[in-house]
């Protein structure tokens, strides 16, 4: 797994001359160098912890005229040697050599850098200059470069400058594969893409030029692309490139429309670029068949947003691959199709919302916004460097961290979630807070700058220890303690090259290469203290390891093909910081298997699962468990790097297929032993292209039996833009880690951010539970996990799955014969019974309602418990907003007069706990209820809400429904209950002149608070004093809050429309509304008297003299020009 942190870096490049300057036509990477190829000049840079030109060569104006641009190049394995090809189809052989000159890049510590001469030592006419060809790259071994030319063939050149001619493929050279080119899966692909397959069964067009090689010499493979977009595999043999005979034509790939091909050759997988911006997946291992295809179409953008792939490039252990686009940006994948980085902003989920951004100055936020033209990983994956399209003015390196799960030689704990880069730890924090965060760990300066990068990197079991080893040496971080513990002498730091850790208790276990003798060893140190003095053990290993694990006591080594050691570790006396215990090593098992299938990636112990329930609860109970932690696990399981996922018997070495398209895994069980663990049934985790899946042991005797194993797979599906790095055992969640972008004015690029996001599987594990009639140990566990956050949805998922399995196997059954009712619980009745020990059941229970369909609810509420009892629950609890949710389901299933009864005696609740919104929902219910019930009950005395209209709303609606043809007698009896309700309640609020209150309420009811006020102006809304009137409702609308003068301007427009004077003045006195007010008083001079009188003579009301003074001088001046 790779993901992006911090701001990309730029590598400046010299400004090349020529007319096609504005594009570099080479990129790699080898032995910590990196070399830059342009049409003028080539420049050579170290990629290693600094980023330094140690040379260059530029060609003068008369070699470019004379030779030609710089066109093509490759670089030899070994970095020695650089080919180039110019425009003139010129040959230029160039030699690499390292001065003494040694570059200081400041601090104490050397850099280790050297000056470097690049010179000319061949240039010469290719033999097919004269016919007019054009070149596809070039790709080499050790001896030999093999080039496409534009009339389809193939051209061999020696490094020494030899050439051997040119040679064309047989396409009819098919040694029985013709058949094989037929193979496709169907499984993520299209019928179109595997129509067009059927088409290439014909010899190559003689029209067709070459313009891509890609040589895979692991596998021994040589893939042809031509213009016409057909690619084509060849094998080679072991002697090389040098001769036709050599290459052979194997089969047909892709779809017809490819544009670049990159093999992964530990995946045994082939990615082919396409047209349509689309990357095909090809599995080499099964005659070359589509595995899946990925592509940005699900994150809305489309190939007109992105154009065609222009290239892709493999992480060196070939599980994730980066892919360019011609037109925008590159991002990175898994092999099973998870987005791990990506520099293209995500605007929205359709390509219309997605347009294609043109370049400007303005727009500097989004790297590789002209497209991308080549990338290259460094030999480690710690940076991926890419060039963008059409530009030679720079290089960007983005750096990534790793977390290399079960991959390779160092132990993984998932308790402790750790991505690494080249100088510094990402650690997942979580123990302060509920919310996820990642902290940077800067390494020692004194040790990373002498043994940069990091290489391997493990957590104690408990994931409070790290142990991190480099180039050289070893270091332990406290994370209690926050301190570094690192050895004393650093001649024995220099001494070890680890090539693998393991934690065991309080030890760590270094696999060590000696140099010296070629040979590989164990190394035991206390975690307390390196150094040779405190040294444990030494073992002496038979091979380099492929794969190491240890549980316990026990230690597994694997050596190639397949050779399995398991070691026994014996302490004689207690581990202390004063003491160094003598620590034997015993072999207790060697198995060795022969299998073709892939190799290893990762080995994990499987142990013994016992069921708690089968451990006693008296006195030997402690003896019990300690025979039983002490048992030698007798499985183990194998991941191997083609994603295959199996169980290993190491009695019998028997071995048992699982799954397959697996990236990583997880042992869980027997790995803890504290109360609090939550996932102590489950026995394994696996995560890959289906997502994640959980296993569970069997009840037989074998509880590793296949086919009794219960996955999961839909409930933890993951977020294809979320990557699981571990679980926390103790709050039941899976954690994953995903891409965020921040952006700053300051910067040109945005600063990558992986952020580390939480699922639950919590679910999971009670489901699983009660379907083995483990009832008391899901209540505990849920007890356990009570205070952890996302109970609620926790709860709810699990009934709506277990609800939504019942309701699949009703339909699966509704054709058979009626099986009679079984006298145990359901599924459905167990887990309803569980979660009614819980406070959030009321919730839980109808929020699964409401994402089911209505059609099912009696099926539901059968289990769970009659509707009506469960709202009366509710209602008595004051849990207002979940009783609203039950209306519903009680029109449903008991009808819409009991819905309508628990409607009205909700509404009145709502409204004195003043829940405005929830009433108005209550409200609107009513109507539309009424309008549906009331051709049912043309007979009956029930309400009909059409008449509530004429209280509720305007004229418009009270016309409508008096047109009706319908007696009043019908309707009286819903009018009254209804209206009693609304309007007492505005009579409550106005009397105590609560006044945000009753605008919330008519705001939340749609109250027709106009007519309320043309019948109440004598009774509840009548003012009786202006001055007692003026300060009681200042004080109750508070006019310094914003709320307050927005309530009060929605109640002066009420009282304008029906001309209530009193509430007028005093509305229009608190806003300060001089205009009102002078429009007001103009016409009645005598209320101005009054007014300003009482103003006046009040000192409680001296902040508004400065009103009375405005408002006398405009009166006064409409006075003197009326008298005029």
């Amino acid at each position: 797994m790779y993901m992006a942190y911090g701001w990309p870096q730029v590598i400046p490049l010299e400004q090349s001359l020529g007319p096609s300057s504005q594009r570099i036509i080479y990129l790699k990477v080898i032995n910590r160098l990196l070399l830059v190829v342009s049409p003028s000049h080539l420049e050579l840079w170290s990629s290693s912890q600094h980023k330094v030109r140690l040379g260059k060569y530029k060609r003068d104006s008369d070699s470019l005229s004379r030779e030609g641009e710089n066109l093509q190049a490759v670089w030899s394995p070994d970095a020695k040697l650089i080919a180039i090809l110019t425009s003139s189809l010129v040959l230029h052989l160039f030699k690499v050599q390292f001065t003494d000159k040694k570059i200081q890049v400041g601090g104490k510590q050397p850099s280790g850098l050297f000056l470097a001469n690049i010179s000319l030592l061949l240039s010469e006419q290719v033999p097919f200059a004269e016919k007019d060809l054009t070149l596809s790259n070039i790709v080499c071994d050790s001896k030999h470069m093999l080039l496409g030319l534009s009339n389809g063939s193939l051209h061999s050149i020696s490094w020494k400058g030899e050439f051997h001619g040119a040679f064309e493929l047989d396409s009819f050279q098919r040694n029985g594969s013709e058949g094989n080119t037929l193979h496709h899966s169907q499984e993520n692909g299209n019928l179109r893409g595997h129509l067009e397959t059927l088409t290439l069964k014909h010899s190559v067009s003689r029209n067709s030029a070459i313009v891509q090689l890609e040589l895979c010499l692991r596998m021994r493979l040589l893939f042809v692309l031509y213009s016409d977009g057909k690619l084509l595999s060849c094998s080679i043999s072991k002697k090389g490139l040098k001769q036709a005979e050599f290459i052979k034509v194997e089969r047909w790939l892709g779809s017809g429309d490819a544009v670049c091909a990159s093999a992964a050759p530990e995946q045994q997988i082939l990615a082919v670029g396409t047209k349509r911006g689309v990357v095909e997946l090809h599995d080499l291992a099964e005659s070359a068949s589509l595995i899946r295809t990925v592509s940005l179409y699900d994150w809305g953008h489309s190939v007109e947003d992105t154009g065609p792939v222009s290239c892709i490039s493999w992480t060196p252990d070939n599980s994730a691959f980066a892919v360019g686009w011609k037109l925008r940006g590159l991002t990175v994948w898994s092999v099973s199709g998870c987005r791990l980085m990506s520099t293209i902003r995500q605007i929205g989920l359709s390509s219309v919302s997605s347009p294609v951004v043109k370049p400007s100055r303005e727009q500097v936020y989004e790297p590789l916004i002209s497209g991308t033209g080549m990338m290259q990983w460094d030999e480690y994956g710690y940076r991926l460097y890419a060039i963008e399209e059409q530009s030679s003015e720079r290089v960007i390196a983005f750096s990534f961290g790793k977390c290399c799960l079960n991959r390779g030689v160092s132990g993984t704990t998932y308790v402790r979630q750790v991505i690494y880069g080249a100088d510094r730890l990402l650690v997942v924090q979580s123990e302060e807070t509920d919310e996820l965060k990642m902290l940077h760990l800067n390494l020692p300066v004194s040790y990373i700058s002498q043994n940069w990068p990091v290489q391997h990197v493990a957590a104690s079991k408990d994931g409070m220890y790290l142990a991190v080893a480099g180039l050289h040496g070893l270091i332990i971080y406290d994370i209690r303690l926050k301190k570094w513990r690192v050895f004393g002498d650093v001649s024995q730091e220099q001494k070890i090259q680890c090539q693998g850790l393991l934690w065991m208790g309080k030890i760590v276990v270094v696999c060590n290469y000696i140099d010296s003798s070629n040979t590989y060893e164990l190394l035991f140190y206390p975690r307390y203290h390196l150094d040779q003095s405190s040294l444990l053990c030494r073992k002496p290993l038979l091979a380099k390891p492929m794969v190491m694990d240890v549980y316990q006591d026990y230690i597994l080594v694997t050596y190639r093909p397949f050779d399995v050691h398991i070691f026994h570790v014996k302490l004689l006396s207690e581990l202390t910081p004063s003491t160094t215990p003598d620590l034997q090593l015993s072999t207790v098992r060697e198995l060795s298997i022969m299998t073709a299938k892939s190799h290893p990636a990762s080995m994990r112990f499987i142990p013994d699962q016992l069921p708690r329930e089968s451990i006693s609860n008296n006195h030997s109970r402690t003896t019990s468990n300690s025979d039983y932690l002490a048992r030698e696990p007798a499985r183990c399981l194998i991941l191997r790097a083609n994603g295959e996922l199996s169980l290993l018997d190491l009695d019998d070495g028997r071995e048992r297929e699982l799954t397959d398209s697996v990236e990583l895994f997880w042992v869980t069980c027997g790995q803890s032993e504290e109360k609090t663990n939550l996932i102590e049934e489950v026995s394994w985790l696996d995560y890959g292209h289906r997502g994640m899946q959980v296993w569970y042991p069997s009840l037989g005797a074998d509880p590793f039996k296949q086919e009794d194993f219960l996955q999961l797979d839909p409930e933890l599906e993951f977020d294809r833009e979320v990557y699981p790095l571990g679980l926390l055992p103790n709050a039941g969640v899976v954690v994953g880690v995903s891409q965020r972008l921040s952006f700053s004015a300051c910067t040109e690029f945005p600063c990558f951010e992986p952020t580390p996001q939480a699922q639950t599987i919590l679910h999971c594990l009670l489901r699983h539970l009660i379907q083995r009639d483990k009832s008391e140990e899901a209540l505990r566990l849920a007890q356990l996990s009570a205070e952890k956050p996302h109970f609620s949805h926790c709860l709810e998922w699990l009934l709506f799955t277990v609800f939504d399995a019942e309701i699949s196997r009703q339909s699966a059954n509704k054709n058979q014969l009626a099986v009679p009712k079984s006298k145990t619980l359901s599924l459905l009745e167990k887990t309803c019974e569980l979660i009614k020990n819980f406070p959030e059941y009321l919730d839980v229970v109808v929020s699964v309602a409401r994402k089911t369909d209505g059609r099912h609810w009696a099926d539901l509420f059968s289990a769970a418990g009659r509707s009506t009892e469960l709202f009366e629950e509710c209602f008595q609890r004051r849990w207002y907003r979940t009783g609203a949710c039950y209306i519903l389901v009680i029109a449903k299933l008991e009808g819409p007069a009991v819905s309508q009864y628990s409607a009205l005696r909700l509404l009145q609740a709502t409204l004195d706990e003043s829940l405005y919104e929830l009433a108005g929902e209550l409200v609107r219910f009513l109507l539309r209820s009424g309008r549906d019930f009331e051709p049912a009950s043309a007979d009956s005395d029930r309400l009909s809400p059409r008449i509530l209209g004429y209280f509720l709303f305007g004229s418009s609606y009270r016309k409508q429904s008096l047109d009706k043809s319908t007696s009043f007698k019908e309707q009286s009896a819903h009018i009254t209950s209804v209206k009693n309700i609304l309007e007492s309640h505005a009579s409550y609020l106005m009397s105590g002149k609560e006044l945000s209150k009753l605008v919330a309420f008519v705001k939340g009811t749609q109250f027709d608070l106009v007519e309320y006020l043309q019948r109440e102006r004598y009774g509840s809304a009548r003012l009786e004093n202006f001055a007692s009137g003026l300060e009681l409702i200042g004080q109750k609308l508070q006019m310094g809050t914003l709320q307050s003068r927005l309530d009060a301007e929605f109640l002066l427009a009420h009282m304008c429309s029906v001309k209530f004077k009193e509430w007028i003045v005093v509305l229009s006195t608190l806003l300060r509304r001089s205009e009102v007010l002078f429009d007001l008083f103009r016409h009645d001079m005598r209320l101005w008297k009054a007014y300003s009188i009482t103003l006046q003579s009040h000192p409680t009301f001296v902040e508004f003299h400065d009103l009375v003074e405005d408002l006398e001088e405009k009166l006064s001046s409409v006075v003197n020009l009326e008298e005029n």
